[in-house]
This record gives structure tokens, C-alpha cells and sequence, in this order.
């Protein structure tokens, strides 16, 4: 399907911000010189940025104009309940690397509905404490129906509109069902490396997959968080 102009307008400054052309903080083209190099109405330049700002990749400042947002975030695996924000219980990230396309554990390719042998797109990254320290190391894997459906996700730039937004409008789909299972072990000797653990240590492992209307697997992504920081609270009628 076409995109509208607003839409075309939308996405060329997103691929740009992506590609490093305006970097965190920098000011994006004003609506005036969006209108004058797209040559359509000012009204439709607006347009395109809310998009944008809707989607958390650009930010309004006075006296400036729209600005690149500074810093992505994203929520520990899990807990993604309905009717809760992006930014919801989300906190700063690094990502790990970059994406690559590699055979996912089985008990994740269970979860995707792979075969045996079937590769999928990872993107790992390790969410931050307000100090810096981190917090959980997630892995986040996409079946290849999806991530060959949205390239950007092979990307390592953030995707500052939030994952769930740039799948449905690269796919079509978006989740109507989430599962969560905890458990808890021993870190691994990577996720040890990258959450600085010492020697044997508890973490808490949430495996959230993330599932469409006809429960086909979007997402499943494995997040552990040493037992100093994971807390579970529910509250619920008696």
C-alpha cells in the first residue's frame, strides 16, 4: 500500500536519524523547509513530524523546533501489560553488538514456532540504572517472517518509535497476547559478563513472547536480572 505524503515525508526522516544524518539532541528540518523541499503545505509538514513525535523518535522544544530524543529506552523483558506506554517502566539501554541471524536456543525457537536449524534475527541489548550500572540483559528474537518484513530491526540504530510500532507498520501485525515465564538459574558466562557478576550468581530469567490474533509468534525475548534487582509485585482483588 502507498504511503500518503505525510507519511513518505515521515519515514525519509526516520531513515535519516537512523543512518546518523541528525544525531540525539540535533534539530531536524522546520516544517517551512520540509514544505519547500517536499513542496506540499505546511499543514502536511506538521503532519509528519507529530508522526514522528507520536512515536517518540522526535521531541518539541521551544524556541528550537523538533529535536532528535536523547536517549531511547525500553522495558525489561516482561510485565508489558495492556494499556501501558512505551516508556512505561522503561529505563536507558545499550545495545550489544549488532543484529545478527543465528539458530535461537531451543526452548525460544519453541516459543517462535521454529524448527530445528531455522535461524532467527537477534538484537541483544542491556538496560542501565540511573547510575549507569546495569540492570538485565535481554535477547530478543524475531522469526524470519518478521524481521525479513522490517528491515530496520537488522539495524543497529534504536528504534526510538518502539519496536511494537515498527513491526505493525512494516507487517501489518502487532500483539494481542503476551505470555510470561519466570524462572530462575544461574547467570551464563555471557550474561555474567555484561551485568558484572562475580562468580555463580541468581538471576531471575523472564521469557516473554509476544503473540498476533492468529497466535503467531512476533517476538520472544529472554531478559535476566540479578536477584538484588528483580521485584515482582501483583495486586489483585480478595
Amino acid at each position: 500500500m502507498a504511503l500518503l505524503k505525510y507519511e513518505e515525508i515521515a519515514e525519509s526522516l526516520r531513515a535519516r536519524i537512523a543512518k546518523g544524518d541528525f544525531a540525539p539532541g540535533e534539530t531536524v528540518p522546520s516544517t517551512r523547509e520540509l514544505s519547500e523541499q517536499w513542496t506540499v503545505s505546511r499543514a502536511t509538514a506538521i503532519k509528519a513530524l507529530d508522526v514522528l513525535r507520536a512515536d517518540g523518535v522526535v521531541e518539541a522544544r521551544q524556541g528550537t523546533g523538533f529535536v532528535v530524543t536523547e536517549v531511547p529506552v525500553a522495558r525489561p523483558a516482561g510485565a508489558r501489560r495492556a494499556g501501558s506506554t512505551r516508556v512505561t517502566g522503561g529505563m536507558p539501554f545499550l545495545r550489544v553488538g549488532a543484529p545478527d541471524w543465528a539458530e535461537p536456543p531451543a526452548h525460544v525457537a519453541d516459543a517462535l514456532g521454529l524448527a530445528a536449524g531455522v535461524r532467527a534475527l537477534r538484537r541483544v541489548r542491556v538496560q542501565q540504572l540511573p547510575d549507569g550500572s546495569p540492570h538485565s540483559y535481554t535477547e530478543a528474537w524475531f522469526p524470519p517472517d518478521i524481521a525479513e518484513q522490517a528491515p530496520r530491526l537488522s539495524e543497529t540504530a534504536p528504534l526510538t518509535e518502539g519496536t511494537t510500532r515498527y513491526v505493525r507498520r512494516s507487517t501489518g501485525r502487532f500483539p494481542v497476547e503476551g505470555q510470561d515465564v519466570t524462572t530462575v538459574r544461574l547467570a551464563t558466562e555471557v550474561e555474567a559478563a555484561h551485568l558484572g557478576l562475580d562468580g555463580p550468581t541468581a538471576v531471575a530469567v523472564v521469557l516473554h513472547t509476544a503473540y498476533d490474533h492468529e497466535r503467531r509468534a512476533l517476538v520472544c525475548e529472554e531478559g535476566a536480572t540479578p536477584a538484588a534487582h528483580f521485584e515482582q509485585v501483583e495486586t489483585y482483588a480478595m
